[in-house]
């Protein structure tokens, strides 16, 4: 802990910024929106089938936007891109505050504005920014930005039960616009001032003019064109979807096991916890090591739980399943976005990373539609864990045979940890 406190002095602003964004995104997350879920139901009078696919067709087109929008992070000033970025959101919870029922085309039009602002371009910014001009400890510095996903998903579901006993659903949503427009907006762009000279720094050093080695820097063809990143596609979408698919049907889970929602939002606060432990004992990990050593290796805690999940109905499983999906999701987030740095270089990172993303995406956009259909054609959640662990074997393996046939074309960033 010492050296991340060290290294967290050293770069307060940077990370901050990271944290602050991450944060952010959990509006925009699943577990998040899924905190509604019963109540948008029965506004828009859908089956989980159906609002599974509006959901799954806003967050498809958010995947779709991504590509478009997530690679001017490289091109323009990161302080407008952030300010764009916050409003959106902004928007986004403006409208749930006064989203009208009826018309289906409003619920869409809502879950993309919170996908796509949310799970896509906040976060997407955050961690961008953050491995990008971290350029040693980069593994410490995703480690400790990414702790805002798991300060949310500890903290926002019991404050939404909380608040859901004094107000309606939508004035919540009105409470998250009032945060987001007082506290992110003006927070992030603050933790930006002294931004130009980082960037200037930055570029010296990768043309060569800065005290580092210069770095072979991939453009995004270039990474479509590269086997190693179709090979670790299914490892790096499992979590998502399939995280996003359990927490999207937690009230079904909850029904099908006899459990209390407190209890499932206990559970969040159990993955929280253990997905900051893991995401900060990966950082240091990863730095002496490096991510494509640690990749593969991401998963199995996933896996074990999907396994667990699809065996047991007892209470504790709730608490166990999501301890041990928090273990491979803070080891995720950190490995992945270093693995895309470590791998392919940073010049291009923004648009690279924004193309990793919006497939990521895809894949979410597909999990609540596929989970609802089969639940509502008689599967439980329990044999759908089964079939999500298979996943998770298939593609280990895939990882395990990617890593070992490719040799990293940059160093990891800091071997020393320091």
């Amino acid at each position: 802990m010492l050296e991340y406190l060290r290294y967290i002095l050293s770069n307060p602003r940077l990370l901050m910024f990271g944290f602050l964004l991450t944060l952010g995104s959990s509006f925009g997350q699943t577990y998040f929106i899924a905190l509604f879920s019963d109540e948008l139901r029965v506004a828009f009078n859908l089956g989980h089938g159906a609002f599974g696919s509006v959901y799954s067709l806003a967050t498809l087109t958010s995947a779709g936007l991504m590509l478009l929008v997530g690679h001017l992070i490289d091109r323009i000033d990161l302080r407008l891109y952030t300010a764009l970025v916050c409003a959106l959101m902004i928007a986004a919870a403006v409208f749930m505050w006064q989203l009208p029922a009826g018309s289906i085309a409003y619920l869409y039009i809502a879950f993309l504005l919170l996908r796509f602002g949310g799970q896509g371009l906040l976060s997407h910014t955050g961690l961008t920014v953050v491995a990008r001009y971290s350029t040693t400890g980069r593994g410490k510095a995703v480690a400790v930005a990414a702790l805002g996903y798991s300060f949310g998903e500890a903290t926002l579901p019991l404050a939404v039960i909380a608040l859901a006993a004094m107000f309606e659903w939508q004035t919540i949503w009105g409470f998250v616009a009032l945060a987001l427009a007082v506290v992110l907006l003006p927070l992030s762009q603050l933790m930006l001032r002294g931004h130009g000279a980082r960037h200037t720094a930055l570029l010296a050093q990768i043309d060569g003019m800065g005290s580092e080695p210069k770095e072979r820097q991939f453009t995004r063809g270039q990474v479509l064109r590269d086997r190693f990143f179709w090979l670790l596609l299914p490892a790096a979408f499992a979590p998502a979807f399939i995280n996003t698919g359990i927490f999207f049907n937690q009230r079904t889970i909850v029904s099908e096991m006899g459990w209390d929602m407190r209890l499932f939002a206990l559970g969040f606060t159990a993955y929280a916890i253990v997905t900051v432990i893991s995401a900060l004992a990966s950082g240091p990990l990863i730095d002496r090591l490096g991510a494509r050593r640690l990749y593969p290796y991401v998963l199995l805690p996933l896996g074990a739980a999907l396994i667990i999940l699809g065996v047991s109905d007892a209470p504790v499983v709730a608490i166990l399943f999501m301890a041990l999906a928090g273990m491979s999701a803070g080891a995720h987030h950190t490995a992945t976005t270093a693995l895309w740095a470590e791998i392919y270089g940073v010049r291009h990172l923004g648009g690279i990373k924004a193309m990793a993303a919006s497939l990521m995406v895809f894949s979410t956009a597909l999990s609540p539609a596929s989970m609802g259909w089969l639940i509502d054609a008689g599967l439980s959640m329990a044999t759908i864990s089964l079939l999500c662990s298979g996943w998770v074997v298939v593609a280990t393996l895939l990882v395990l045979k990617a890593v070992r046939r490719r040799p990293p074309v940059a160093a990891p960033a800091n071997r020393s940890g320091v």
